[in-house]
């Protein structure tokens, strides 16, 4: 009953399933009359095997192959699998591993959850117990680290990134450009998915390590250093153009005034925090690390857990407008510290000519960030608190 049913959403979904494999002919049988058992839409990508998988494959006929004359990686399988996908006119894809650790039986969590879901943009990704006996150290500790870090660049906290059984929605993928073709191409592309705005969510499934049958290709250095120049790149990305995207888009879309009501008065932390976020901004908007001030201040604000839209908009102190009069300010607050002769804010020619003695900028600006920082955050929690005292009493 369950296997007809998940069949006619398979079908009213339009919902295909793509198998890509490496040399595994001892699981690859079991894992395609499995998901046959629940559809014919199948589509495996053979990324030349050198075992008997094009043997296997020929008692499956009725099934569409892709036939790799060389292994490049199975990012790459997964992208001909994803074209030829969408060529063919589905809108979702489900990927499922062909070593045999995926159940076929979990397809109907995915049709269920896509089903239920109000937001049918969504990518969908199996969550395993990581926790049982049966699964490697390493992979688990391979999974926490690419939670971690797809949290720092995407803000969302998911169980399991890791995890091959997926569901993707086809037609934003198509939309995307994508770089890797090896393992680290299912952490770009849940990465750049999060970013366009599709919602990515984990779902429970069954998950099986059985080291008598199971053929990983996973290659521990070369592999993780791929992994880990992506998570470098991402993250660069991430801090210098989509979260401040992010911002902007919000402040547009609500309007100056409603969005610092709502995003900034009206946000669950405490005015201390809030305090301390206002501070964080001002101290690195002030700062003499130009050019870095946005990656800064959030990767600050994400490792101190302070709220990162405050800290980034008060770091907008540095904005064009207002850099003449901050270099003047911290030329003039680093002569007083230092005893040299005052700027004058008649001749901004000359003072731009003062920076040539980066030690009196310097020292000034340090100075200037961590006086601006401290009052502006003092003065800000008063503000808060007066203002949290009155919402409440409200």
């Amino acid at each position: 009953m369950i296997k007809e049913f998940t069949k006619q959403k398979i079908d009213l979904f339009n919902v295909c399933v793509i198998i890509p494999t490496y040399n595994n002919c001892k699981t690859l049988r079991r894992v395609i009359d499995g998901v046959l058992s629940y559809t014919k839409n199948i589509i495996v990508v053979n990324d030349g095997a050198t075992d008997t998988t094009p043997e296997i494959l020929k008692e499956y006929p009725q099934i569409q192959q892709i036939h790799l004359q060389k292994n490049k990686g199975k990012g790459n399988a997964l992208r001909v699998g994803f074209a030829a996908a969408q060529k063919q006119g589905f809108k979702y894809a489900i990927t499922i591993d062909s070593d045999g650790q995926h159940f076929p039986e979990d397809i109907p969590a995915f049709i269920t959850s896509l089903e239920t879901s109000e937001n049918k943009n969504i990518l969908l990704i199996g969550a395993r117990n990581m926790s049982q006996e049966s699964v490697p150290k390493k992979s688990s500790f391979g999974n926490k680290f690419s939670n971690f870090w797809f949290w720092v660049e995407t803000g969302t906290k998911l169980q399991d990134t890791q995890s091959g059984y997926r569901l993707y929605p086809l037609e934003a993928l198509a939309n995307l450009n994508f770089y890797t073709s090896k393992f680290e191409f299912e952490i770009e592309v849940i990465v750049k998915a999060a970013w366009s705005d599709v919602i990515v969510k984990n779902i429970p499934i069954q998950v099986l390590y059985d080291e008598t049958e199971r053929v990983s290709h996973f290659r521990p250095f070369k592999d993780f250093t791929r992994i880990s120049i992506l998570n470098t790149w991402l993250v660069t990305v991430a801090f210098l153009y989509i979260k401040p995207r992010n911002l902007f888009r919000k402040v547009k879309k609500k309007g100056v005034k409603r969005f610092f009501f709502e995003d900034f008065l009206e946000s669950q932390d405490s005015p201390q925090k809030k305090a301390l976020s206002v501070a964080l901004g001002v101290f690195i908007g002030i700062s003499p690390l130009w050019g870095f001030h946005t990656a800064l201040v959030l990767f600050f604000a994400v490792v101190l857990k302070l709220n990162k839209v405050i800290s980034f908009a008060f770091s907008n102190v540095s904005l064009p407008p207002f850099i003449p009069f901050i270099i003047f300010m911290s030329l003039k607050v680093g002569s007083f510290v230092l005893g040299e002769p005052q700027p004058s804010f008649t001749n901004i020619g000359e003072n731009f000519e003062m920076i040539k003695s980066l030690k009196t900028y310097i020292v000034g600006s340090f100075t200037l960030a961590i006086i601006s920082a401290i009052t502006l955050g003092i003065l800000g929690y008063v503000f808060l608190t007066i203002f949290s005292k009155k919402n409440n009493a409200s």
